[in-house]
């Protein structure tokens, strides 16, 4: 993390990214992601969460996977940065055969600054995050009073995702 780096001219927006893996090497592919995140232009690593093992959600026989949240000040729009995280899959091998299946990374835009943005591949806030303990359990052990947008802060959504498996694993 650099936290006191600083960023180029224009307000920085306080975002949050959700990382995943299930395929490979899944806690070197979280780490290489958190080092890319913070070498974006324009972007500084703020936080990261631990990483957690969690089972996959809308399948059977996968692997679990390994989630994580990245909190990041950044001069990227919401877009551009978008752009980029699909950009950073690639690099690490992310391939987009069908909707659920398992993945060398996974990187979703949750929040951008208090933004609500619906358009063609961006919704922001991420529409299932208030559902998912991959997101909040990591989310809420970062930014416990971070709010999101029609449903409360995350600290008080984590009893509605109590059944769902999530083990802290670093």
């Amino acid at each position: 993390m650099s936290p006191h780096r600083p960023l180029p001219h224009g307000n920085p927006v306080r975002a949050f990214i959700a990382l995943g893996a299930n395929l490979g090497d899944t806690a070197a592919a979280l780490d290489s992601a958190f080092a890319a995140l913070d070498a974006l232009p324009g972007t500084r690593l703020v936080a990261r969460s631990g990483l957690y093992r969690t089972a996959p959600i809308g399948v059977t026989g996968h692997p679990d996977y390994l989630n994580a949240v990245a909190e990041v000040e950044t001069t990227l729009p919401a877009q551009k940065l978008l752009n980029t995280l699909l950009t950073l899959e690639a690099l690490h091998g992310r391939r987009r055969e069908t909707e659920l299946a398992p993945r060398t990374l996974d990187l979703d835009l949750l929040l951008y600054g208090d933004a609500t943005i619906s358009q063609p591949g961006l919704e922001i806030p991420h529409p299932r995050m208030h559902q998912r303990a991959f997101v909040l359990v990591p989310l809420a052990e970062i930014a416990p009073d971070t709010a999101i947008p029609g449903h409360g802060r995350a600290a008080d959504l984590l009893d509605a995702v109590g059944d769902q498996r999530i083990e802290r694993v670093s």
